[in-house]
């Protein structure tokens, strides 16, 4: 059986992702504390996959995970997209009337300012999870606690959804990107699938070093859809750049990576995978 390990408990969106994107087959979850823990295990199991957040349409980029991604040697498999969709749920027993405070964790709430505008007579108060929220309540049965979450977390820890889709955007996004050892890499991807790569590299400190890797990939045809640079620790003004390509063509994506081989360092291939699909 497959182990998937992840940032968060049962009912996160890390959870509902991994159970949108494996859906053959029974897995183990592996829930850690922090994205450095998801890491760390994999680094103590080869067999170990992991789901992990690298991008949301609203917050942006998790910048931290780019860096572990990168230290860590693993290489991305797949990927997947989710739309965050939050509901406010609460013990069986209560009811809109009995609530009198929220919980659940600050981006979410963020993402629900709207919603609790309305809402005035709620006490807002902030947790560091928000499935943990939901899972809090129902095992100290805090009776007039709502927790706002992922639905499926409802189902997990017994709890009635009052109101679902309170999120104030309704086009928010969370890109996950699926990780393996090199070695269980082929295994887990078709490359006759494949039609995205991601890779990282540093440039010459001169001008123009970057548009000449652009004018090399648009002429290759290739679809930059994601360019993120990251300052190179102890390298003043230096930078490493991580990008994601989608192509038709492998053969002209591996054509276009090694024009551009000579001209950038420490030039690293992330992974090479399929496009992940959108889910809610």
């Amino acid at each position: 059986m497959r182990r998937i390990a992840i940032q968060g408990i049962k009912g996160s969106f890390h959870d509902i992702a991994a159970h949108r994107y494996f859906t053959e087959g029974d897995f183990e979850l592996v829930c850690c504390d922090t994205f450095e823990e998801v890491f760390a295990r994999m680094h103590e199991d080869d067999n170990l996959i992991s789901l992990v957040a690298i991008e949301n349409t609203i917050a942006g980029s998790l910048l931290h995970n780019y860096e572990l991604l990168r230290e860590s040697g693993a290489t991305i498999v797949g990927e997947h997209k989710l739309r965050i969709s939050h509901s406010i749920m609460c013990l069986p027993e209560d009811d809109w009337e009995d609530i009198s405070e929220v919980n659940s964790h600050p981006v979410a709430l963020m993402q629900c300012r709207n919603f609790l505008t309305h809402h005035r007579n709620l006490k807002v108060v902030e947790v560091a999870d928000t499935a943990g929220a939901a899972a809090d309540i129902s095992r100290c049965q805090l009776r007039g606690h709502a927790a706002i979450c992922h639905k499926d977390a409802a189902r997990i820890y017994g709890m009635k959804v009052l109101q679902e889709g309170i999120e104030t955007n309704k086009h928010n996004f969370t890109r996950f990107l699926v990780l393996a050892s090199p070695s269980n890499a082929g295994e887990l991807r078709r490359m006759e699938t494949v039609d995205k790569a991601s890779l990282v590299f540093s440039l010459p400190h001169e001008e123009g070093s970057l548009s000449a890797i652009l004018s090399i990939l648009s002429f290759y045809k290739l679809n930059l859809t994601k360019i993120q640079s990251l300052p190179i620790i102890g390298k003043e003004w230096q930078y490493m750049f991580y990008i994601d390509l989608a192509f038709t063509d492998y053969t002209r994506y591996r054509q276009a990576v090694g024009a551009i081989s000579p001209l950038v360092n420490e030039m690293h291939i992330l992974g090479e995978y399929e496009n992940g699909k959108q889910s809610i």
